[in-house]
């Protein structure tokens, strides 16, 4: 496939056409009705959306509950390092009575999970394709409640280090599904919420755990780091109830060929009849399998393998180098904020204090981010969003060499504070609906999967760094570790401008055109998408009829956005 020559038309060529043509009954019929649900989808107010697709705005937030859990263990262990008792229970003691977890051990326990996580992310790639992403998200959810008695219970670092990994296991469930679920069950209009919305859990389980650690800092027994604990066994029940009744996603049940069952699951998501009528619904379907088919003749298998051939080899570098843009953007210092803090020299009370402070700021930063995205898009939103946080990075840096002034710690904390602000505004959720978009349907959770799994290898790099970053029996560098994450931000940047792509507003059809294509980054949003205009053409090649003929016998007809041509054999929607 090529550009059109002289114009930003990206349009899908006669032979990808005439492969779809060749696998379906009524091809006549399944363009047709594709263009229109591909128009009415593109075209949906946000209105308009929420009133027709209530239900799955609801099964879609409350799975993605399952992600609080895990940003609330993730802050909990990085923060308990700066936790007296628990340094006192798990730590070593000098000769002053001061005790502290070695860095070593803080590097292994904090990547425990993402060990367990990356084991867990490759397994759901294989499970959520046999068994649907309900079940799955279902099974991980029980594993889940067993596991959280390993670290309550955990006697040594040893056990503690198991709970870790095991507990990473379901993690990679939640990672992959919540997302790949929201992407897929919401129109056009909805997804970057719903999906952005994913990392609003995540703040939301961080700012749980932080007000959770700063009730517990001041006691001095073993309930200060077990009652955090504890409280995780209150998401699996309500979580795994709301799942038992959530529709399986329409776009699995397209691929494994239930088309009744998508459906089915449609009418589900949906409000009513009024709203979303039965015709409606069986369009919705016919663009889905339009889709899928397309996404077949460009790549027939749905392996990991598949993820690197061809054009999904470039949607999986950007899946995974967004997701990798979390860490050596400066994320790290987050999760470690009260260790941090102290280490920048404020008592620990107000270290937690100021941790409570920075997720909530985190929560209205990732709300915030709704309004900007439909109106400023991914790819700006990213871009000076990583923009801002390398300046923020540079500026903590420098603080670092007064630090002994109390005025410049509480400066270095108020940092971190806009730094978690600026994250949540725009690397942070922005991420989590590029990764959906950008990957195709039959190998999203695939594709997310690699993503997250190179965010996991990219936070055990910085797991082993950031602990010797800022342990005074290491390298102890405190605050200067700012001028550290401004270096990779820097790379992240330049990236970022050269290779990432604008999908605000497409279909999933109209993206897998722009990437067959090899549309530039830089011209994804420019660049206007022909998805059925060549489809006579294609119908000629498949049912052996002249296309010139064709050409001479047809004319067109505009309705309701959509160009017909008149001998019912293709159909164009008009971006």
């Amino acid at each position: 496939m090529g550009l059109i020559e002289g114009q930003d038309v990206a349009r899908i060529d006669s032979k990808a056409a005439a492969a779809i043509a060749s696998k379906v009954e009524d091809y006549d019929a399944l363009v047709h009705d594709a263009a229109e649900a591909t128009h009415a989808q593109e075209k949906m107010s946000l209105g308009k959306a929420i009133r027709t697709y209530p239900n799955a705005i609801l099964f879609s937030v409350i799975l993605s509950l399952a992600v609080v859990m895990e940003g609330y263990d993730t802050l909990l262990l990085g923060n308990f390092f700066a936790q007296p008792a628990f340094a006192k229970k798990y730590g070593h003691c000098n000769a002053a009575g001061k005790c502290e977890i070695p860095a070593p051990w803080q590097s292994g326990l904090t990547n425990g999970s993402q060990i367990g996580s990356i084991i867990g992310l490759q397994l759901t790639g294989i499970a959520s394709e046999r068994f649907g992403y309900r079940k799955t998200i279902l099974i991980a959810l029980v594993f889940m409640t067993a596991f959280i008695f390993i670290p309550f219970f955990a006697p040594n670092l040893t056990v503690l280090l198991i709970g870790q990994i095991l507990q990473g296991l379901p993690w990679g469930v939640f990672q992959t599904l919540t997302t790949s679920y929201a992407a897929e069950v919401t129109p056009v209009a909805l997804r970057p919420f719903l999906t952005t919305w994913v990392n609003g859990c995540w703040v939301v389980g961080q700012l749980i755990a932080s007000g959770i650690l700063r009730a517990t800092v001041t006691r001095t027994d073993h309930w200060a780091y077990k009652i955090p604990y504890a409280i995780q066994w209150v998401w699996p029940v309500p979580i795994f109830i709301g799942c038992w009744f959530a529709p399986e996603s329409p776009w699995w049940l397209v691929r494994q060929n239930r088309l009744e069952d998508a459906k089915h699951s449609l009418r589900r998501l949906a409000a009513n009849d009024r709203e979303f009528s039965d015709h409606e619904a069986d369009q919705t379907v016919q663009m889905m399998i339009h889709t899928n088919e397309l996404e077949k003749a460009a790549a027939e298998g749905g392996s990991y393998w598949d993820c690197f051939k061809r054009t999904d080899r470039r949607r999986t570098e950007i899946a995974c180098v967004v997701w990798l843009i979390q860490v050596f953007c400066g994320g790290p210092l987050m999760g470690l904020s009260s260790y941090f803090y102290t280490k920048a020299g404020l008592p620990t009370d107000q270290a937690f204090n100021l941790s409570i402070g920075q997720f909530a700021m985190g929560l209205v930063g990732t709300l915030s981010s709704w309004f900007l995205l439909r109106k400023v898009g991914r790819r700006p939103l990213y871009l000076y969003g990583q923009i801002a946080l390398f300046f923020l990075m540079i500026t903590t840096g420098g603080l670092a060499f007064k630090a002994d002034d109390k005025s410049v710690s509480w400066a270095i904390g108020s940092m971190l504070l806009i730094f978690t602000f600026i994250y949540d505004l725009t690397v942070g959720p922005v991420c989590y609906c590029l990764v959906a978009e950008i990957s195709s349907t039959r190998l999203r959770a695939k594709t997310i999967v690699l993503a997250r799994n190179a965010y996991n290898i990219g936070g055990i790099i910085a797991n082993i760094l950031s602990p010797r970053m800022l342990n005074s029996t290491e390298w102890n560098w405190g605050a200067k570790a700012g001028f550290f994450w401004a270096g990779t931000g820097a790379l992240c940047i330049i990236w970022t401008f050269f290779r990432l792509p604008e999908t605000m507003d497409r279909s999933y059809g109209a993206l897998d055109i722009l990437f067959e294509q090899k549309v530039s980054a830089r011209k994804f949003a420019s660049t206007e998408v022909d998805m059925f205009a060549s489809h006579s053409q294609a119908s000629a090649n498949a049912h052996g009829t002249s296309s010139v003929d064709d050409e001479k016998a047809s004319s067109t007809d505009k309705v309701d956005g959509v160009v017909a041509n008149t001998t019912g054999l293709a159909y164009k929607y008009e971006a």
